[in-house]
C-alpha cells in the first residue's frame, strides 16, 4: 500500500476517505506505526469529519506529515442540493471522471434511508429505468461511495438536530450496478457497517444488484450486508426484454445464488425482491400467480414499485388499483409484500428517474435522446 501510495504521488495523491481498517493497518504497518493508530484516524474522518491531517491532535507530527505528503481526505464535491415537497433531497454529485452521479435521502417517521450511487451511469440497459438511458461513464471510486454517506451524515445532522442519527439505512440502488464495481462496494460498505466508520446496521446497508450472479457468490465470502435484487418479471421471456442481463443470467440461476447468499445471512434475514409494476406489462393477474409460484421456495419479502415515469420510456405507471390488487394476490399467497411510496418525484428523486450527468461512453444516450424527442 505505501508503494503504490508513493508511486500515484506523482500524478495525485491517494484519497483515504475509501480506506478500509484494515488497509489502514496494513499502510500504518509500513510506515512503523501500531496498528491501533486506525482507530484514531478513522474515528477522525468519519466520527469528526476531518479533512486534515493536521486536525488529528492525538497522532504524532510526524506520521501527520507522512500521511499528508502521500494522501489527503477529500469528498466528492457537491454540484447541487434539490429538497422535494414531501422533504425528499437529492444531491447532483461532481465524480472524478468529470461526469456527475446523483444520492438521495428519503426521511421518514423513525428512519431515514439514503440511496447512493456505485457508478456514473450504468453499463446495464434496464428499459424502466432512466439512469440506464444515459449510458455508462466510470465506476465511482471507494472514497467516492462512501463520501456521499458522509456529505449526508454532514448536512443532515443539521436538518435533524434532534435526531440521534439521521441516516439509518442505506442502499446501494442509485446510479449503476453495485456488482460490476465490486471491490470499491464492498470497501465501502465495510465502512458504512464498521463501528470506527458509520455504524449501521448490516441489516440496514442494503446492496442491490440487476442480477450479476458471479458477483452474488463472491458477496458470500466477503460481506453479511442486506441484499436485494431487482426481478421485476416472473418469467425469463419478460425479464429478457425488462432487465436484458437476464440473458446471460436467467432467473433461475439468480436464484439459486441468491438462496446461498441468503444461508450468510442467518435466521430472521432473508433477501428482498424488487417487482416494478408497469402498466399492460407485468401487472395482470397471471403475472403475480406466476410470481408466487416462482418464489413458494424462496424465502424472502417483496418491494412492489409502481413505476415512475420518465420521457421517452414508453411505459405508464399502473392505477393503484392495479396496484393494490397485484400485493393482495402475493398476500394472500403467504408473501410479506410492501408497495413503495413514491418520494421526491416532483424533483425526479424517485426510483427509478436518476439521471446525473454523464458523458457516456456507450453511445446509448444519443439514441435514447432521439427516441425520448420523437425522431426514431
Amino acid at each position: 500500500l505505501l508503494e503504490y501510495a508513493v508511486s500515484e504521488v506523482t500524478e495525485k495523491k491517494v484519497n483515504f476517505l475509501g480506506y478500509t481498517k484494515a488497509q489502514w493497518e496494513a499502510l500504518l504497518e509500513q510506515l512503523g506505526e501500531k496498528p491501533y493508530r486506525s482507530q484514531q484516524i478513522l474515528k477522525w474522518i468519519h466520527h469528526r469529519y476531518i479533512d486534515d491531517f493536521a486536525d488529528m491532535s492525538d497522532i504524532s507530527k510526524r506520521l501527520r506529515d507522512q500521511l499528508a505528503e502521500i494522501g489527503e481526505i477529500r469528498e466528492p464535491e457537491v454540484i447541487t442540493e434539490k429538497v422535494s415537497t414531501d422533504g425528499t433531497r437529492k444531491w447532483l454529485i461532481r465524480a472524478e471522471s468529470g461526469s456527475a452521479m446523483e444520492m438521495v435521502f428519503i426521511p421518514e417517521d423513525g428512519r431515514g434511508t439514503l440511496c447512493v450511487s456505485s457508478q456514473v451511469g450504468c453499463a446495464l440497459d434496464c428499459s424502466f429505468c432512466s439512469t440506464g438511458k444515459q449510458g455508462f461513464n466510470s465506476d465511482l471510486t471507494a472514497s467516492e461511495i462512501v463520501g456521499q454517506v458522509r456529505i449526508a451524515r454532514k448536512v443532515l445532522e443539521k436538518v435533524y438536530p434532534d435526531r440521534v442519527r439521521a441516516v439509518t439505512n442505506v442502499v446501494l440502488m442509485g446510479m449503476g450496478e453495485p456488482l460490476l464495481n465490486f471491490d470499491n462496494v464492498i470497501a465501502a460498505v465495510e465502512l458504512m457497517m464498521d463501528d470506527l466508520g458509520y455504524g449501521i446496521s448490516k441489516r440496514k446497508v442494503t446492496i442491490s444488484t440487476s442480477g450479476v450472479v458471479p458477483g452474488i457468490y463472491k458477496l458470500i465470502e466477503t460481506t453479511d450486508a442486506s441484499l436485494a435484487i431487482s426481478l421485476h418479471a416472473p418469467n425469463d421471456e419478460l425479464r429478457n426484454q425488462l432487465v436484458p442481463i437476464n440473458r446471460k443470467y436467467p432467473i433461475a440461476d439468480l436464484l439459486e445464488a441468491c438462496k446461498k447468499y441468503a444461508k450468510n445471512l442467518g435466521e430472521k434475514r432473508v433477501i428482498t425482491v424488487e417487482y416494478t409494476l408497469i402498466d399492460g406489462v407485468n401487472e395482470q393477474p397471471e403475472h403475480a400467480a406466476q410470481l408466487a409460484k416462482l418464489l413458494k421456495d424462496f424465502p424472502c419479502k417483496i418491494n412492489l414499485i409502481p413505476f415512475n415515469p420518465f420521457p421517452g420510456s414508453g411505459y405508464k405507471r399502473p392505477s393503484s388499483v392495479a396496484v393494490r390488487a397485484f400485493q393482495d394476490r402475493l398476500i394472500g399467497a403467504g408473501f410479506s409484500v410492501t408497495t413503495r411510496t413514491t418520494r421526491g418525484e416532483d424533483i425526479n428523486a424517485a426510483c427509478g428517474q436518476l439521471v446525473g450527468e454523464v458523458a457516456d461512453k456507450t453511445r446509448r444516450q444519443e439514441k435514447y435522446q432521439r427516441i425520448a424527442a420523437g425522431a426514431v
